[in-house]
C-alpha cells in the first residue's frame, strides 16, 4: 500500500494545506514551525484510514465507526428517517478528535434512502444531538441468508461541536458490503445505528468500537441483550 493510500481522500487537501502552512511558518520562526509540524502531524493522524478485518458471517451488524458507545436506547425513529413507528434500539457512538473518522457500512444490503437534514452543532455526546444536530442518514435494506433479510436499519452521520462537514458517498440503489467505506465526518462527531425492531445489541455503553470490525448485533441469533461490567 502506498503511503498516500493510508489517508482518506477527503483529508488529502487538508494535509497539503497544513504542511504548506507549516513551511511558511518555518520561514518566520523556529517555534512557529514546530507548532505547524505538530498540527500537520495531527491532521495526518485524524485522516488516517487503517485497514480493517470485517467478519463476514451472514446476519452480523458491525460498527460503522470507531469510538465509544455513549448511549443505547429504545426509541421510535424520527419520521424523517422513514423507518416506521415501531420502537427499535438506537446505538450512539461518539467519535472524539483522535478517533478514526472513516465511516463504514454496518451490514450487507441495498441503500434504499439517503436523507440530509441541516441542524445545530451541539456536543455530539449529548442525547439531543440525535434530534437537533446536522446529520446525514441512510437506510439499508438487509441482504444475506439470515432471518432478517429484507428488514431495514438506519445509520446516521451526525456533526458535532467542532465538525462542520459530513461526507457521504452512498447513493440510493447502491448494493454494499459490511465494512465498506461510505463516508467521513470532520472533526469530532457521532454515528447512530437504528437496529431492526426487536433485535438486541451485543455491546454496552462505555465499550470502544472499531469501525468495520466490532459486532453490534447478530440478526441470526435470538440471544438477549448482553450484560456487561467493567473489570
Amino acid at each position: 500500500m502506498n503511503l498516500i493510500d493510508y489517508f482518506h481522500p477527503a483529508g488529502r487537501p487538508f494535509i497539503v494545506l497544513f504542511a504548506a502552512v507549516a513551511a511558511v511558518l518555518g520561514l518566520v520562526s523556529g517555534p512557529l514551525f514546530v507548532i505547524g509540524l505538530v498540527l500537520t502531524a495531527w491532521c495526518l493522524y485524524f485522516f488516517r484510514d487503517p485497514k480493517r478485518v470485517t467478519p463476514t458471517r451472514p446476519g452480523l451488524i458491525v460498527s460503522p465507526a470507531d469510538g465509544k458507545i455513549v448511549m443505547i436506547k429504545e426509541v421510535v425513529p424520527e419520521a424523517g428517517l422513514g423507518l416506521g413507528d415501531a420502537p427499535r434500539i438506537r446505538i450512539s457512538i461518539f467519535l472524539n478528535v483522535f478517533d478514526v473518522h472513516v465511516n463504514r457500512m454496518p451490514a450487507d444490503g441495498i441503500v434504499t434512502a439517503r436523507r440530509y437534514r441541516a441542524g445545530k452543532f451541539f456536543n455530539a455526546s449529548l442525547d439531543k444531538a440525535s434530534e437537533d444536530n446536522e446529520r446525514m442518514a441512510i437506510v439499508l435494506r438487509l441482504a444475506g441468508e439470515h432471518p432478517r433479510t429484507g428488514q431495514e436499519l438506519g445509520v446516521v452521520q451526525i456533526a458535532g461541536l467542532i465538525a462542520r462537514r459530513i461526507v457521504c458517498d452512498a447513493r440510493e440503489g447502491d448494493r454494499v458490503k459490511a465494512g465498506a467505506h461510505y463516508g467521513i465526518i470532520r472533526f469530532g462527531s457521532r454515528a447512530d445505528v437504528y437496529l431492526p425492531p426487536g433485535l438486541q445489541p451485543l455491546v454496552a455503553v462505555g465499550q470502544y468500537m472499531l469501525g468495520g470490525e466490532t459486532v453490534l448485533a447478530d440478526c441470526a441469533s435470538n440471544e438477549a441483550a448482553r450484560q456487561w461490567e467493567k473489570r
